[in-house]
């Protein structure tokens, strides 16, 4: 049988365990205020729970899944994949974390679009970026993509020792002054991670 896509009762879902995505409390609401305001949301991907006859595993939109309740929702729209037990740790493993990276002259263009349509102060409710980060994109005018592009939230996802962060967050402790302008804690951090290599570079 081929995948399919359909509706779902949301008390019919058994979350996975080992499951490795959180997302910051941040992000979730953001993301909820997405829903909410569009009604629309990405189809969960779904396999059929064997130990539970008309019950389904998530294997990708466990946020999703607790944001619709919240919103009141009874069911989701589901793709419902065939997948066996070592397919599903594969995907688990790989489905948040295999992604691409913004083409900065289309982001900008996409962000100048939406300026127009939403205050940044609104804009920043949905978006990644700050109303700060947003405000600068709306006061551009004419600036290049290539000058604009030190605007763009980059992800950096690298994996350490408990010796390893135990120092890096020590070094990040002893920055204080020097991120104190810094509003939240990942700004300070990239300040922080900065100012370690323009140190480490002799600039």
């Amino acid at each position: 049988m081929a995948n399919t896509i359909r509706s779902i009762l949301l008390k019919n879902f058994v979350a996975n365990p080992l499951n490795p995505n959180e997302m910051s409390k941040s992000n979730f609401i953001k993301l909820a205020r997405n829903i909410g305001k569009t009604g629309q949301y990405e189809p969960l991907i779904v396999r059929s729970y064997f130990a539970k006859k008309g019950f389904f595993q998530i294997i990708n939109g466990y946020h999703r899944v607790k944001i619709l309740m919240k919103l009141g929702y009874k069911t989701a729209d589901c793709a419902v994949w065939k997948v066996d037990d070592d397919n599903m740790l594969l995907l688990t493993a790989t489905l948040n974390r295999l992604v691409g990276k913004d083409n900065v002259d289309k982001k900008i263009n996409l962000l100048k679009c939406l300026i127009e349509k939403m205050k940044p102060e609104e804009l920043s409710k949905y978006l990644v970026q700050t109303k700060k980060q947003i405000q600068r994109f709306a006061d551009m005018g004419k600036m290049q993509p290539t000058d604009a592009a030190k605007y763009l939230m980059n992800t950096l996802v690298f994996f350490v020792t408990d010796v390893q962060r135990d120092k890096i967050e020590k070094a990040f402790s002893s920055l204080g002054e020097q991120v104190k302008d810094e509003k939240t804690k990942a700004a300070k951090r990239a300040a922080g991670l900065t100012i370690m290599a323009e140190f480490y570079l002799g600039k």
